[in-house]
């Protein structure tokens, strides 16, 4: 396995970091493999954000911090990541923008601040995302409208709206939305229209999300990451365990020392112990 690629990411880390020890070949299963890998081992985070850290898009930085730091990251952070993974590997990869819609009706707009890959494998487009929280998909979902794809974890599927033309054209106000069926009904996840998102986007849209007063990654504190039995999240301070075909059960933590007790054991993320949040839910925690 090379440890150093053209495009400078060292893979042979960042599959370590992933446990992952399968092929390296540009084809489905191995896009499968590292995604499972991924989404189960780096955590959707937003600690420096709340911690009013700078959030570097620069590909070392990323690098540095979500493998060799052994950290996580939101969206730009972690499919930035995939990103160069892929294109080290031979992949053909675009980046796409999204509208997150995770319990947002579709009467209204969200920012385009959500970062996903398309993957080119075999004349077939696929789409991979391990950086939408606890509802990343953990296989990547074939480009294909009202087909329902199974995987590790929830159903999948995207639906059409509007006009298009085999998904190359569309009308004005056609778009695409990516569902997952979880507690008995489909939900949309994000919203899309195969728009590359190229990196003059990708820093503005960073910059909005980790910097602007009114964004939801400013005044809440979001860490998941999926489990072989199912996913774990945290809110604030509380701890919700989702298993696969089961009911969540949530609780809600009592300190701070068991706050930070719960970012490392539960998603290997280490603070030192004088780490306080300032959100006010947090910083009344004993």
């Amino acid at each position: 396995m090379p440890s150093v690629t053209p495009s400078r990411i060292d893979l042979g880390a960042y599959c370590a970091r992933i446990g992952y020890t399968g092929s390296l070949q540009p084809n489905l299963e191995t896009l499968n493999g590292l995604i499972w890998h991924h989404v189960r081992s780096i955590p959707f985070e937003n600690v420096d954000v709340l911690l009013d850290r700078r959030i570097s898009l620069d590909p070392g930085a990323i690098e540095a911090k979500l493998v060799h730091q052994r950290r996580g990251g939101y969206c730009f952070e972690q499919n930035t990541l995939l990103l160069h993974v892929l294109e080290a590997l031979g992949f053909s990869v675009t980046p796409l923008s999204a509208r997150v819609r995770v319990q947002r009706s579709r009467d209204m707009t969200p920012a385009r601040t959500h970062l996903f890959l398309r993957v080119e494998i075999g004349g077939a487009s696929h789409l991979a995302d391990v950086g939408v929280g606890g509802l990343s998909p953990t296989a990547a979902l074939r480009l294909a409208v009202d087909v329902e794809q199974p995987t590790p974890h929830e159903p999948r599927r995207i639906l059409q709206e509007g006009a298009w033309a085999d998904l190359d054209l569309r009308g004005p106000h056609a778009r695409l939305f990516h569902q997952a069926y979880f507690a008995g009904a489909w939900h949309d996840v994000c919203e899309f229209t195969l728009e590359p998102m190229p990196p003059i986007d990708r820093e503005v849209a960073n910059w909005f999300t980790s910097t602007h007063p009114e964004s939801h990654f400013r005044d809440r504190l979001m860490v998941a990451r999926a489990t072989a039995s199912g996913r774990i999240t945290l809110l604030n301070r509380e701890l919700t365990v989702r298993p696969l075909n089961g009911e969540s059960q949530s609780r809600p933590l009592a300190s701070r020392a068991e706050l930070l007790h719960v970012l490392a054991d539960q998603f290997g993320i280490e603070l030192p112990k004088e780490t306080r949040f300032g959100l006010a839910e947090l910083a009344a925690l004993p």
